[in-house]
């Protein structure tokens, strides 16, 4: 069977690292990759599935949060990952969120984010690390729960923004022990599932890999594509 076209969205500074990690995870789960990036031109084959993926913060402008000087943001960024998702979720399109990815989901289904979970959350320990650290706990039963197969289960952290709001058909698949959002996911039978960590850096771990898995199968069953370059028109 012919290994499906997933997108992935990186930053265009250092995106190429995160790229790279993506990429890798696909290859191993029977998936080919491309990189779409804000001002260049998208693929002409069909997406089977999309990844949002990590990076720089999410403009508050665009879910009435706070405005932070001195914050990386990148509105070209958020206006093609918007766009993106306002094709593929209305098209059941399967859909992984990591970290900002996840924000973008939550964003895009009317939800919000808090600006800097310190500022919420005052007693979270300050962690930002890649390696598996941070402890989560799974909702039982919720399709992260299946695919994990792990609860708790021991995540990385390199996030200040988290999910406020829970956007309209999301549920809270996922918490860490201050209470903050670690996941979420669709309420529907489509794949969409965004995971605040970084999975892609995980994939040693055989839990994390199976994320990617995941979507790859749901990719080769779904009969969703997206033409991205209708999308971003």
């Amino acid at each position: 069977m012919t290994r499906p076209l997933i997108g992935v969205t990186t930053s265009r500074e250092g995106g190429w690292r995160s790229y790279f990690m993506h990429r890798l995870a696909l290859a191993r789960a029977g998936a080919r990759a491309v990189r779409l990036m804000a001002g260049h031109a998208p693929p002409e084959e069909p997406l089977r599935g999309l990844v949002i993926g990590g990076g720089d913060d999410i403009g508050a402008e665009i879910y009435g949060g706070k405005v932070i000087p001195d914050v990386r943001i990148d509105p070209e960024r958020d206006r093609l990952e918007l766009s993106l998702l306002r094709a593929a979720l209305p098209a059941e399109l399967p859909v992984l969120g990591i970290c900002r990815g996840s924000q973008m989901i939550n964003v895009a289904l009317g939800g919000t984010l808090h600006t800097d979970i310190y500022e919420v959350y005052v007693q979270a320990p300050r962690m930002r690390t890649v390696l598996p650290r941070k402890r989560v706990t799974v909702t039982p039963g919720s399709r992260l729960d299946r695919i994990l197969r792990c609860n708790p289960c021991l995540v990385n952290a390199l996030h200040h923004q988290s999910v406020d709001r829970v956007g309209t058909g999301l549920a809270i698949a996922a918490q860490d022990e201050s209470g903050i959002v670690q996941a979420v996911e669709g309420r529907g039978s489509a794949f969409l599932l965004g995971v605040q960590w970084h999975p892609e850096l995980l994939i040693w771990k055989r839990p994390q890999q199976r994320l990617f898995e995941a979507l790859v199968e749901a990719a080769l069953q779904s009969p969703a594509k997206l033409e991205a370059a209708m999308a971003l028109a």
